[in-house]
């Protein structure tokens, strides 16, 4: 399988100084793994949804959208008083998995 085939080639790198076989699949692996983030808007509905780190607050508002049935840019995401901006990657907000949002509606 190819985790056999990951788990070879960083033994293989690590302890005997070979190039590793995949080196763009690794750093994709261990970069850029999937994250579940929750939106809850404490009027009864919370929402779950999977992305990426490096996805935009503007994706993560879309892909809210389409669970709530509501326009994209009438979402208004925040985390205590800071309003997250469209174009900033969750990676640049520290944004993990598992994180709780708050969900506004304009």
């Amino acid at each position: 399988s190819i985790y056999l085939s990951i788990y070879l080639s960083i033994y293989l790198s690590i302890c005997l100084n070979y190039p590793p076989l995949y080196p763009r699949l690794l750093v994709f692996i261990f970069r850029h793994r999937m994250i579940e983030v929750i939106c809850n808007d404490r009027l009864g509905k919370k929402v779950r949804v999977k992305c990426n780190p490096d996805d935009t607050i503007g994706d993560l508002k879309k892909l809210v959208a389409a669970q709530t049935g509501t326009k994209w840019d009438k979402i208004v995401l925040k985390k205590w008083y800071t309003i997250f901006k469209d174009h900033i990657t969750l990676e640049d907000y520290e944004i993990h998995d598992g994180m709780n949002l708050e969900l506004y509606y304009q």
